[in-house]
């Protein structure tokens, strides 16, 4: 009874610990100076290890629509001699190198668009300051060739063009998805000369990395010596995968550079209260919620509510410390997965009382319940995580963040469905709480 006691306390005390956490986020001393272990707390610096959700420059990022950021619209500068025929796929390119960046710092909510033949709008939020956005946006993309002791063979001006294509690039391959470089003069020796050096390798690291601004986005394997003023990429590509990489090797070698035109803040585009009012949304929603359950469920209504509490101190923890961008779609998310952790609990707990109905004691009916309910709660879970996973990796935008807090907070309300729920019910038991009607009997 007392280790039931303390272990419900501890339970607890961990929710409200993390709640707290959440709120005002957790910083820890670091000692720059080794040689003065006495120096004062007020003199240590300070790292932020979980930044408080309410912190809107370290914590969870709000998206465009809920407190505005910076818009950066580019113009193409052709030179005289340029080929206006691939000035659309130019400027997928370039629409692409912008995505990635933004993407790479964390932006997932940030829009990118072609305005017109020859222009893009780039929107960031949370950055007031469009002079910042362009910081965050860098200079013209930096592409390097090199192998795996990091010499750099040729860089992005060696490569004239680049494309997908569909078919089979020999008598005995299937066909599938591929990329096809067009190198200039110079970048065809390069290559043959690269290719020749990878090749020869016996440490069994024939690979030719294609790097974009210091990250990997391919390396393909090098087998032989390529003399020829073209090469392709295979793989297992999809068509969006394919076209993403003929495009990122496209911009490093964009003949054109991109002028910034206009740069100006933006408004939050739902209104300033956007946000205030989901939440108060959300709070009621949640409190109409756990009245309904503790009425009908009772006690087994009221453990669901404490894991519920639990669920959204780990969600907005998660948020916060990954700094995901919010949108009002991202809301939505997280409002759905809190109603899918609630309907996880009524099939378990009408599944309990079937159980105690059919003369089992609680403590059984509990197990059985858990045990009977596993099955369809699991399977609806990862209908879900399907679901969000097709829209996490094929939309983008504020679709990617709907995707990403859904996704979340299923795998959350599952954990705590499963286990918190669990553990306080059968701390309930060892309180001596056994009645029938008490867990809706």
């Amino acid at each position: 009874m007392k280790k039931s006691i303390f272990s419900f306390i501890a339970v607890m005390l961990v929710i409200v610990l993390l709640g707290v956490t959440a709120i005002t986020g957790l910083y820890l001393p670091i000692n720059t100076d080794t040689g003065s272990s006495s120096e004062s707390t007020e003199e240590q610096e300070y790292k932020t290890i979980i930044p408080s959700v309410f912190d809107s420059e370290n914590g969870i990022r709000r998206g465009l629509d809920l407190v505005g950021g910076s818009s950066i619209t580019y113009e193409a500068e052709l030179p005289e001699d340029y080929d206006e025929s691939r000035l659309s796929a130019d400027m997928d390119s370039a629409v692409e190198i912008l995505r990635y960046r933004l993407t790479s710092e964390g932006y997932t909510e940030a829009q990118v668009s072609k305005q017109g033949d020859n222009r893009i709008t780039v929107e960031i939020p949370q950055i007031k300051n469009p002079e910042e956005a362009v910081q965050v946006l860098g200079q013209t993309a930096q592409m390097t060739f090199a192998d795996a002791d990091g010499k750099e063979w040729m860089t992005g001006a060696d490569i004239k063009s680049a494309s997908y294509q569909y078919g089979s690039v020999s008598q005995s391959a299937l066909p599938g998805y591929y990329v096809v470089l067009n190198f200039t003069k110079d970048g065809a020796k390069k290559f043959a000369e690269a290719t020749e050096a990878i090749s020869q390798r016996t440490d069994e690291m024939n690979v030719m990395y294609i790097i974009l601004d210091g990250q990997v986005i391919s390396y393909p394997m090098v087998k032989e010596k390529l003399t020829d003023d073209s090469c392709t990429i295979q793989g297992s590509f999809t068509e969006q995968e394919a076209s993403q990489l003929a495009n990122l090797i496209g911009s490093g070698a964009l003949p054109f550079s991109l002028k910034q035109v206009e740069l100006r803040a933006v408004g939050p585009q739902l209104g300033a209260d956007a946000l205030s009012s989901s939440v108060k949304a959300a709070i009621i929603g949640v409190a109409l919620v756990a009245i309904f359950m503790i009425i009908v469920y009772r006690l087994p209504g009221f453990v669901s509510v404490i894991a519920l509490g639990f669920y959204i101190v780990i969600e907005t923890l998660i948020l916060s410390l990954f700094k995901v961008n919010l949108s009002l779609p991202g809301i939505a998310g997280i409002i759905l997965s809190i109603g899918m952790a609630v309907d996880a609990n009524v099939v378990i707990f009408e599944r309990i009382k079937e159980e105690v109905r059919d003369g089992k004691t609680v403590k059984s009916a509990i197990d059985s319940g858990f045990k009977r309910a596993f099955t369809a709660i699991l399977d609806s879970n990862v209908t879900t995580l399907i679901a969000s996973g097709v829209l996490f990796f094929f939309g983008s935008g504020t679709i990617v963040g709907f995707a990403t807090t859904l996704g979340l907070g299923v795998i959350i309300s599952m954990f705590t469905a499963l286990t918190v729920t669990h553990f306080l019910l059968n701390r309930m038991v060892d309180f001596k709480i056994r009645n029938p009607k008490a867990y809706g009997a």
